[in-house]
């Protein structure tokens, strides 16, 4: 019998393991956040896939869907990508600066503020985010295909519960 017909997994077997190893701990925590956390590597590893498909690193959709989701004209303030991406200005210049040589951004000066800069999308890089969004959210359908749609707005809520305390 498989894990699936038996209707248990990975997660299972360690549960069962710590609760027979440390009887003395509620380990309750990891049937849900094991879970959580391979479904996360899971998730890496099909997000890498589709955006390979269309020679994007995962750090690259991220700058590209950030502006392409800006509307037009799809432009950021280098503090608004900080915002969207998370990570520091020395990262995000290091970034923008490899998407510029690669011609899916472009710099402009900001015309609200001469000391300031705007980071544009091409057109090239709206043609390569949309076609990896479009592959990835195919994807993430078939990651999903196991959920029926109520089910899937019923984690979504919990989930979204779960990890409200952690955001902004």
């Amino acid at each position: 019998m498989t894990n699936e017909t038996a209707g248990s997994d990975e997660v299972d077997l360690i549960v069962a393991a710590w609760r027979r190893e440390a009887p003395q701990l509620d380990v309750e925590p990891l049937e849900v956040l094991s879970r959580v956390a391979r479904l996360a590597r899971h998730l890496d590893r099909l997000r890498r896939d589709a955006f390979s498909a269309h020679e994007l690193e995962t750090w690259e959709f991220d700058v590209l869907a950030a502006l392409r989701r800006a509307g037009a004209p799809h432009e950021l303030s280098p503090g608004q990508l900080l915002v969207e991406t998370l990570v520091t200005s020395g990262t995000m210049t290091n970034r923008v600066d490899r998407l510029v040589r690669r011609g899916l951004v472009d710099r402009r000066p900001d015309p609200d503020d001469g000391r300031s800069i705007r980071v544009r999308l091409t057109a090239d890089g709206a043609a390569v985010v949309d076609a990896a969004l479009a592959d990835l959210v195919e994807a993430e359908h078939r990651m999903l295909d196991v959920l029926g749609r109520e089910e899937r707005r019923a984690l979504a809520t919990l989930l979204r519960r779960v990890s409200a305390p952690f955001e902004g």
